[in-house]
């Protein structure tokens, strides 16, 4: 699969054996009876390299997975107020905000407004403020309340972050 006529060839020890025709190339992998990988097709000539691409394959494979396991997921994890909320039921919806951020993940504040109170956007506005002097130890605005449709949303970060 090697479109280059000549090839730059690095040897099964890393070692380099020069610049090579195809068919030298080639020759010199099936000699030592490995492949032979193009690893810089861009270069000026194509750097290739004589390994057993099986095994290549497989230790890219593993460094992927050892990438994966050890990479944070964050969830959003969602809370939902109305304008009305109570200042102790607000309370009671920090304290899980609060768990929530310290396990490390984001928060989506939801105000949702029914009927008239479309009407009163501001109160929403109150009640995202009041949770957030609750939270302002434990976390930071990503992104500020706005307007989707009959919700008030806004986006809580760990402080962590």
């Amino acid at each position: 699969m090697i479109s280059a006529r000549e090839v730059l060839v690095i040897g099964p020890e890393g070692e380099q054996l020069g610049v090579l025709s195809k068919q030298d190339a080639l020759a010199a992998a099936e000699e030592v009876g490995l492949d032979l990988v193009e690893v810089a097709p861009n270069a000026d000539p194509p750097v290739c390299r004589i390994m057993d691409y099986g095994k290549f394959k497989y230790q890219q494979s593993k460094k992927a997975q050892i990438a994966k396991k050890k990479q944070k997921i964050i969830q959003i994890k969602e809370i939902k107020v109305r304008p009305k909320t109570d200042m102790h039921d607000l309370e009671t919806k920090a304290k899980h905000a609060r768990r929530f951020l310290t396990e490390g993940n984001k928060i989506k504040v939801t105000v949702r407004f029914r009927g008239r109170e479309i009407v009163h956007p501001y109160r929403g506005q109150i009640v995202l403020e009041r949770l957030m002097e609750l939270l302002a130890d434990a976390g930071t605005i990503e992104s500020p309340a706005k307007m989707e449709g009959r919700n008030m949303v806004m986006i809580v970060a760990p402080v962590s972050q």
